[in-house]
């Protein structure tokens, strides 16, 4: 799907920054071509931190507020938060509603999800919440959100109607073979990362690591010396 048929696109990841480190770029790009894009947490990433001196019930919002800024970076106002407890996530069927639920509102011909599948050569990106958001993303986006009977509450209740996404890119995935040049947009990326400062502040390095990887990433997918790609794998969904 060329991006000029594509008016909005909803970004779902399980935690808080998740998208900053595989996609912001790319958001950047979209938002600057006049894409409406969204994102939808799955939890507050209540879980995460490294400052011990933190009491563990102010992650949550200390999160959200990172995130926020995080997405005014790459040009993202609208941000859905499902709440689920970070660290144990499952494919359930009240997920698979709520996820759809956000679809039918925003109607994205595009949508940006976590792969389901493990990837056994870099498993940090597997974490578990990750393959179960993605799959109970993919679950929504086929057969839930597009069925007028799946979750009839949704349409009976609250009114929105069922709606087919066209084109999803899964991010992180193994087998990522779709570049995107985000050179330009590189800047602002880091922004994003930087601005999850409960996750991000003691990586010293951070920008050299990012930076290299993307550069490889564009390397290894034919884009000119030196630029810069974050990677999905595009899946046609319609």
């Amino acid at each position: 799907m060329d991006d000029r048929d594509v008016e909005r696109v909803l970004v779902l990841a399980a935690h808080p920054d998740d998208i900053d480190f595989g996609a912001a770029g790319t958001v950047a790009t979209w938002t600057d071509a006049g894409i409406d894009v969204s994102y939808c947490l799955v939890t507050d990433g209540d879980a995460g931190g490294f400052d011990p001196a933190v009491p563990r019930s102010e992650i949550g919002g200390i999160r959200r507020t990172e995130q926020a800024a995080a997405a005014a970076c790459v040009g993202v106002r609208e941000l859905h938060w499902l709440g689920y407890p970070d660290g144990r996530l499952t494919v359930s069927l009240e997920l698979r509603r709520d996820i759809s639920r956000v679809i039918r509102r925003v109607r994205p011909q595009r949508m940006v999800i976590p792969s389901p599948e493990r990837d056994w050569t870099r498993l940090a990106p597997s974490h578990p919440d990750h393959l179960e958001a993605g799959e109970a993303a993919m679950r929504a986006i086929y057969p839930d959100a597009r069925n007028p009977f799946a979750h009839p509450e949704l349409l009976d209740e609250e009114g929105l109607a069922a709606w087919t996404v066209a084109e999803t890119w899964l991010s992180p995935t193994p087998g990522a073979d779709h570049p995107v040049d985000v050179t330009e947009t590189f800047d602002r990326k880091m922004a994003a990362l930087l601005s999850h400062k409960s996750q991000t502040a003691h990586l010293t390095s951070l920008r050299e690591d990012i930076g290299a990887a993307l550069v490889a990433n564009g390397a290894r997918l034919g884009l000119a010396e030196g630029r810069m790609a974050e990677t999905f794998r595009v899946i046609d969904t319609r």
